[in-house]
């Protein structure tokens, strides 16, 4: 088979030129930071999650480094609703062709609902409910996405006031996430953002005798969890028909691949942009075209999936 090798895509009705996706709470929230993230080989944008107010988050240190990952305790930063729609507004401006995805957190499905009231108002092209941040707990107590009860709830409400596609954001801190993200589909999500960090977790500085986080703990990132993202993808892929987006340790094209694989239709990088830099984009995307001229594919969708697995009785 020969021809030019695209790595294009459709994901609800957008086109895209690359299936990765910038995740919430990775970058700033600036239009300058959204275009620079384009210009450097991603595909779709996540905003911050965004909250009725603005949120200055934990005080640092909010980050830190181990062998295989990342812990961290942002606390859901962001400049709030109106803020963060503006500069959405102002990227759209500039690229109105890239799709950008609006992430919200809330603890109430009423206070859900009227966040997706503001993003009716904006150019967003998705909205994305963060049912599943693991470093607030203190505060909002466990994810919302631990509650089959709690998810139906607010994606139900959420879709009777949202006039764009929804996507329930689900936590792998439940021992039950494919059920969860089942749940999530039958309350009419169109599509499904998983994992969240791990977590929460811990990490200690011996010579100061404490934890090196400010709030102690936080969620876990980086390539440590891949083979759990790949597993809850894979999972919930094989008990839903709405998309995936996939996300969790992608750190290499073929990374990249092994999520396609399992099920993803488009793929999250995170962690990998803080330990890498935003050229790497560009370098999982020349690995995920290396692997498609290897096998004589020409685009994604060429890529096979594995077998579903089939129902337990």
């Amino acid at each position: 088979m020969k021809g030019k090798i695209s790595l294009s895509t459709e994901f609800l009705g957008k086109k895209t030129k690359s299936p990765l996706v910038l995740p919430a709470g990775i970058m700033g929230m600036t239009w300058s930071g959204m275009r620079y993230v384009i210009e450097n080989g991603c595909g779709i944008i996540t905003s911050k999650s965004l909250t009725l107010e603005s949120r200055s988050g934990h005080p640092g240190p909010v980050v830190a480094e181990f062998a295989g990952g990342l812990l961290n305790c942002m606390g859901l930063c962001n400049p709030g609703i109106i803020d963060g729609l503006a500069e959405i507004n102002d990227f759209k401006k500039l690229m109105p062709e890239i799709p950008v995805i609006a992430s919200v957190f809330a603890t109430t499905a009423e206070d859900f609902a009227e966040l997706s009231r503001y993003v009716n108002d904006s150019k967003s092209d998705f909205l994305e409910l963060n049912l599943s941040c693991p470093n607030v707990m203190d505060e909002f107590g466990l994810p919302l996405a631990g509650s089959k009860e709690q998810v139906t709830d607010i994606v139900k409400l959420v879709k009777k006031v949202s006039k764009i596609p929804v996507i329930a954001k689900l936590s792998p801190n439940v021992t039950n996430l494919s059920e969860i993200a089942v749940t999530a589909e039958a309350a009419g999500a169109d599509a499904l953002c998983m994992i969240n960090t791990l977590g929460p977790g811990m990490l200690v500085d011996i010579d100061l005798v404490k934890p090196v986080l400010s709030n102690r703990t936080g969620g876990v990132s980086g390539v440590c969890v891949k083979p759990i993202a790949l597993r809850a993808v894979y999972e919930s892929y094989s008990r839903v028909t709405i998309p995936i987006i996939g996300t969790g340790g992608i750190a290499s094209g073929s990374d990249a691949v092994e999520m396609l694989m399992s099920g993803a239709s488009l793929v999250g990088v995170g962690s990998a942009v803080y330990a890498g830099g935003i050229e790497v984009f560009n370098i999982i995307n020349q690995g995920i075209a290396e692997y498609l001229k290897k096998h004589n594919y020409t685009n994604i969708g060429q890529i096979p999936r594995l077998e579903k697995l089939h129902e337990q009785a």
